[in-house]
């Protein structure tokens, strides 16, 4: 067993080795257990208002033999850093919200889910939207940090705050309008509107859902559509993603079974993002899969998603922030110096200790090196 010590977060260091693992209040692991810090994991326990944790000065092998020393603190070496300065390139700006604009987009939603009938339904749905589009252009995001945006410890509400921004960036990077932007907003927004009738006990059964309430179930994006169209004041491009968010370009989607050619670009787009919402995102019946493997399912399914709204996507999402620390596949720790767009799991990167740039995206000689 390590040294074990109680620090406060002001006082961590990129490199330092975290002894608890952090989870979010709907039980999502943000940050494992015995894994390096980085600078952006160390913003985000500061974002938490997390104010210490437990950190060892030894990265175990989940409690079996074979220990590895590891210091508290990475020492860069004088010539590593003159290489990490040289070849760093800032981040793409990501989307920031104030905890005021947070706190009533919050607000916002909750209502929209309860109060699917009140007369200023619309409106107070376009409010959230203008929010939502206001931290996207105020300062000119294109690229989507999810962690970062957590308006609710509730699902539902968390996962319709993602799909809208997720769907927003990727809209904007596939060269939407601003007004377009806002609307595929509020598409995203809205888009699981159909599910506030559905019965909880379905929408969070643990289990496999019977064929009949799986039947229930694929009804969503239709009820949704139907209380948006009663509703009045929305847009035909909104009305058609919301209904059609799940469906195929292979026509193996529902409710209607759609083809390419007869899925709105909206559709088309927020499938994408609610389907990576999904998968990083913890629920009663799956634990949340790691950003690299989400990624990695995205970029398969070109089969079921729009290849063009997939680019899109993997043009906007960050897995690995600039400073981040990283371990190659050849046992070399790297500092990752600049994300090359389009390719959000093949970094540039320093190796710590030689000051040796890997260049994964472009570089052959790196082509079976990967980030663990």
């Amino acid at each position: 067993m390590g040294n074990r010590e109680y620090i406060s977060t002001t006082r961590l260091q990129p490199g330092m080795i975290i002894d608890q693992s952090i989870t979010d209040a709907t039980g999502r692991v943000m940050i494992k257990r015995n894994v390096y810090l980085d600078q952006y994991q160390i913003e985000y326990l500061m974002s938490r208002g997390i104010s210490g944790v437990y950190i060892t000065d030894t990265l175990e092998d989940d409690g079996k033999p074979g220990i590895e020393p590891a210091k508290k603190k990475i020492i860069i070496p004088s010539a590593s850093k003159k290489v990490i300065a040289r070849e760093r390139v800032d981040d793409p700006t990501k989307v920031e919200m104030s905890e005021t604009v947070k706190a009533r987009v919050n607000e916002g939603i909750q209502y929209l889910f309860k109060n699917t009938n009140a007369d200023n339904f619309s409106g107070a749905a376009m409010q959230v939207s203008k929010d939502l589009t206001e931290a996207i252009m105020t300062n000119s995001a294109v690229a989507i940090d999810i962690n970062t945006l957590k308006v609710s410890d509730e699902y539902t509400f968390k996962h319709s705050v993602d799909v809208a921004m997720i769907s927003m960036i990727i809209g904007k990077r596939h060269g939407l309008s601003r007004d377009e932007i806002r609307e595929i907003g509020l598409a995203g927004l809205l888009h699981d509107m159909g599910k506030s009738k559905i019965p909880t006990e379905i929408l969070n059964k643990p289990g496999k859902l019977t064929d009949e309430e799986f039947a229930l179930m694929k009804r969503h994006p239709y009820d949704g559509y139907q209380i948006l169209k009663d509703r009045g004041g929305f847009s035909n491009a909104v009305l058609a993603g919301v209904l059609q968010h799940h469906e195929k370009i292979n026509a193996g989607g529902y409710p209607m079974g759609l083809s390419k050619d007869q899925i709105h670009l909206f559709g088309r787009l927020i499938a994408v993002a609610d389907i990576f919402d999904a998968l990083v995102t913890k629920r009663p019946y799956k634990d949340a899969f790691p950003m690299r493997e989400a990624v990695e399912m995205i970029m398969s399914m070109t089969g079921e998603l729009d290849i063009s709204c997939i680019n899109s996507f993997l043009g906007s999402v960050i897995c690995y922030p600039v400073d981040s620390v990283v371990e190659l596949s050849n046992g070399q720790l790297c500092k990752v110096v600049a994300n090359v767009p389009m390719y959000p799991l093949r970094p540039r990167v320093v190796a710590i200790d030689t000051g040796e740039v890997y260049d994964l995206a472009n570089d052959l000689k790196c082509a079976n090196l990967i980030i663990m």
